[in-house]
């Protein structure tokens, strides 16, 4: 049972300044919202990202990092974004001297977010991060450390665990509503549709174990509030032609204290979108688990997790914010994203010695 209490206060989900209804340590006549630059306008910032900082309360979109240069004059026009706060991956060093900004947030293919967020940190921004943190446990610990040099705030943007529904879930891990949990079944995936490039190229993280992977991982651990201490994983193809260097489907099962099983699953060429957990006296699911918006859920006592209704990445980002404005512990921190990719690397290490069961 300290086991879950330990990830829960590692997790941050007890500290969360969100909880908090405005800045508790500033008068509301000093209040000023936190300036945020996105750092790459890939599909994630421009039909996501952005959109969601227009609904946000305590940050908005002030500064773009883009080596496009044709899409400049698109954002600036759609945000009213100063030229002064416009930057290329050359110059992006320079936002040290920029007092508009106050986050630089990370939104680059998984490669390159260890180069950017340890430049991010080091201008003396807070950083927000995209998931996955980075493609190796080496990096993470890198952009922590850089980030702590700076003695700037890193938050990793796991928006579902500012999620109600996914929120629940977790609590339950600690109190055990349905009694002790037994058995998860974790999985995420899609199929159909253009895959993007980058996330078919081993060097820039490519792979559904990346790209997807991070769901159920984090999933498995948030859903029983333990870390795992075993894993075995196989990967596999149906698709060899398009998938030369990284995994379409990865299978993998994490073994937890407790005797708890995790079977978990992703991939690039099923649509999967699914949370189990089985326990003693009951079970309860999410389904779908990690979508955009309409994450829902019910028990075996008839209880229903009805979608929160809001915009997960603007909450998430206002959470973020506030965590900075009253100098409080981020929900996730860069620790948490290590912990997903250590067993990333566990699980393609296993999966290249045929399914080998590997001590966590």
């Amino acid at each position: 049972m300290n086991n879950r209490r330990d990830f829960l206060k590692k997790s941050g989900l007890f500290l969360t300044a969100a909880m908090l209804p405005f800045p508790a340590c500033i008068s509301s006549n000093s209040y000023k919202k936190l300036g945020v630059a996105l750092v790459g306008l890939g599909y994630y910032s421009t039909d996501l990202l952005a959109p969601a900082l227009q609904q946000t309360q305590h940050c908005e979109l002030r500064g773009i990092v883009t080596g496009s240069p044709e899409k400049i004059p698109v954002w600036q026009r759609r945000y009213g974004i100063k030229d002064s706060n416009v930057y290329n991956y050359a110059n992006m060093h320079q936002i040290a001297n920029n007092n508009d900004i106050d986050v630089i947030y990370i939104v680059l293919p998984t490669g390159l977010h260890a180069k950017y967020a340890i430049i991010a940190a080091n201008t003396g921004k807070h950083v927000w991060c995209e998931k996955p943190m980075a493609r190796t446990a080496e990096e993470c610990r890198q952009i922590i450390e850089a980030c702590e040099k700076n003695k700037v705030k890193l938050s990793i943007g796991y928006r579902m665990q500012h999620e109600t529904n996914t929120q629940t879930i977790m609590k339950w891990a600690e109190t055990n509503p349905y009694g002790e949990i037994q058995h998860v079944i974790s999985e995420a995936g899609y199929n159909g549709g253009t895959i993007n490039p980058w996330k078919l190229k081993k060097e820039m993280g490519g792979g559904a174990i990346y790209d997807m992977g991070v769901y159920p991982i984090n999933a498995a651990r948030y859903s029983t509030g333990l870390e795992p201490i075993a894993v075995s994983a196989t990967q596999s193809t149906k698709r060899p032609e398009i998938f030369t260097e990284v995994d379409e489907t990865t299978n993998f099962q994490l073994e937890f204290p407790d005797g708890i099983m995790v079977d978990g699953k992703t991939s690039f060429g099923e649509n999967l979108n699914n949370l189990e957990v089985t326990c003693k006296n009951g079970w309860y699911y999410l389904r779908p688990m990690q979508s955009y918006s309409g994450v829902r859920g019910r028990t075996s006592d008839g209880k229903i997790l009805a979608p929160m209704g809001k915009n997960q990445q603007a909450v998430q980002m206002d959470d973020d914010a506030l965590a900075i404005i009253n100098d409080k512990p981020v929900l996730v921190p860069g620790e948490e994203g290590l912990r997903d990719i250590a067993i990333v690397e566990k699980i393609n290490e296993s999966a290249a010695l045929e399914g080998k069961r590997l001590s966590l």
